[in-house]
């Protein structure tokens, strides 16, 4: 019994995201299954001027893996900004799950024959065949990937290490532009995404942010004689 209690205050952070993602993922499965018709088309003009490019199908799929990573390493590292993250993108995904509950939505921007026939080509056939092309504002690969990339540049091991958070950063614009060139995403769940990242921000990190030592909150005003 002792060691039971001893592995759930070591490891009990873990239950909130286990539960959270049983209730994502039935969410998410059940609203794959039922928007497939009668739903909002979301375009825009700009739409139409982005090239398909299949390599970006390689950052796409790298998402899940990066998103993981962070919290997986968060979990282990630092409780404070796991929940932090957590509660980053926990916020934001139920966001878009209620949105595409209430406003069903898609786009109508993948192509009827690819263009070329590769390795990368297939990878995108293989995508759209199974992911359908509704349940998509705003684009939650776009606002996880900058719940990412802030949880690494908050954590002080992470935001040490200079090749990490550059790389962080480059994978998160790259997967960010992987969902217009592959056409997962209009550019309209695109900037909803980040948009809606920029303002979970100021909840989630902005205040502890400017208590930070160096901050400009922190200097004092220089006195005039």
């Amino acid at each position: 019994m002792e060691k039971m209690k001893g592995l759930y205050r070591q490891y009990g952070h873990a239950v909130p995201l286990l539960l959270y993602g049983v209730i994502y993922l039935s969410w998410f499965t059940w609203l794959e299954r039922t928007n497939t018709k009668n739903y909002q088309v979301i375009h825009l003009a700009v739409d139409d001027k982005i090239p398909f490019c299949e390599v970006f199908i390689v950052p796409y799929l790298l998402w899940f893996a990066y998103v993981s990573a962070v919290v997986v390493f968060l979990f282990f590292k630092n409780k404070t900004d796991y929940f932090r993250a957590c509660a980053f993108l926990f916020t934001g995904m139920t966001v878009f799950l209620i949105i595409s509950t209430l406003f069903p939505n898609g786009h109508d921007l993948r192509l009827a024959t690819m263009p070329r026939d590769n390795v990368f080509t297939s990878m995108v056939a293989a995508l759209w065949k199974t992911d359908t092309p509704t349940n998509l504002w705003p684009s939650i690969h776009v606002y996880n990937s900058i719940g990412a990339h802030i949880a690494v540049m908050h954590n002080e091991t992470l935001r040490g290490r200079k090749p990490v958070w550059i790389s962080s950063g480059i994978l998160a614009f790259s997967i960010i532009l992987s969902t217009m060139f592959i056409k997962q995403h209009s550019v309209f769940d695109v900037l909803t995404g980040i948009i809606m990242g920029a303002f979970m921000y100021v909840l989630v990190y902005r205040r502890e942010w400017l208590a930070l030592p160096g901050t400009q909150r922190n200097k004092k005003t220089p006195q005039v004689d």
